[in-house]
């Protein structure tokens, strides 16, 4: 009897050795998968910035170019064949009405000199014409030089009357009805400078291939510009004062960009898909026309990008 008990309690005792780490195993997988779903809820909230939405002064426009140029250009000719005797003036001078520009000398008073003056002293004969400034402006273009050849009628040098500078604009016609006469339009210079640019008039043609309509631009005088300056004209075609806007990057949309939301906190953990229809856009915010919003609501900015309806979410802070 005492050996039947003895090895009973010495098998039982190896089962409970045998068992005892299959127990330990089992209880420390059961933690350990206990710990995989706190780290699984975590990494389920997606990390994103909140923002929400302010009173804007947003203003709608287009840029186009508009190049300075001088609408009248007058054309100095030579009144005579013959040879040019002397020419005062050089590009880029400024001139005035009546001032001498050019004597041309005769190809007959260059072929027989002053025998005639030596034959007759009455006669008084030259052979040299003078070539005046017709109106008053600055010297683009210089054909001629001292010495030259000329026929009758052939271009010594073009003037560009000052008081005809203006910028030339392109304006597409599809936005011709944001344009009218005597309008200010705001000119921008390479360098930053801006100038005040008022619609004089429309020229009558409109290009073949772009359809754009030359606008005459008349800037008040001043500093001297150039010709052929590219400069900005802003052309604004709506502004709004003290409407509701958000950041363009809160902002989603599909593929077509036929449909817009934003994801709006309905508590610090969750974000919600909420349509919305856009306004004017400028720069980097966005007009809201619906749904109403007030300052206290909470819209993703970062991190909005392919969340779900009903998303998990983490606010971090910048």
């Amino acid at each position: 009897m005492k050996t039947f008990t003895r090895k009973y309690l010495a098998r039982t005792l190896l089962y409970v050795a045998l068992a005892a780490p299959v127990l330990l195993s089992s209880c420390g997988s059961k933690d350990t998968g206990g710990g995989d779903d706190d780290d699984a809820k975590v990494a389920s909230q997606t990390p994103v910035t909140v923002t929400s939405v302010v009173d804007s002064t947003l203003t709608d426009y287009t840029d186009l170019n508009a190049t300075s140029t001088t609408l009248q250009k007058n054309y100095i000719k030579s009144n005579a064949n013959g040879y040019v005797k002397e020419a005062f003036v050089v590009p880029g001078q400024n001139v005035n009405k009546g001032q001498l520009l050019f004597t041309i000398k005769t190809k007959e008073a260059q072929t027989i000199g002053n025998s005639i003056n030596v034959l007759d002293t009455s006669f008084k004969f030259s052979g040299v014409n003078k070539i005046v400034a017709s109106a008053s402006g600055y010297v683009s273009q210089l054909n001629h030089q001292t010495g030259d050849y000329v026929q009758d009628g052939e271009q010594l040098a073009i003037i560009s009357d000052r008081s005809s500078f203006v910028f030339l604009m392109q304006l597409p016609y599809e936005l011709n009805q944001y344009v009218k006469p005597g309008q200010a339009i705001s000119l921008t210079l390479p360098g930053g400078e801006k100038l005040t640019g008022t619609v004089k008039s429309f020229m009558p043609t409109v290009d073949t291939v772009s359809q754009t309509q030359g606008v005459v631009l008349q800037v008040s005088p001043g500093k001297q510009i150039p010709e052929n300056l590219v400069a900005k004209a802003r052309i604004v075609k709506s502004a709004k004062v003290k409407t509701v806007s958000l950041p363009k990057a809160a902002i989603l949309s599909n593929e077509t960009q036929t449909e817009f939301w934003v994801m709006k906190l309905i508590n610090p953990t969750t974000a919600v898909k909420v349509p919305v229809k856009e306004g004017i856009q400028a720069g980097d915010r966005v007009e809201i026309l619906s749904p109403t919003f007030t300052p206290q609501d909470k819209i993703v900015l970062t991190g909005n990008y392919g969340l779900t309806d009903t998303a998990k979410v983490k606010v971090i802070t910048q």
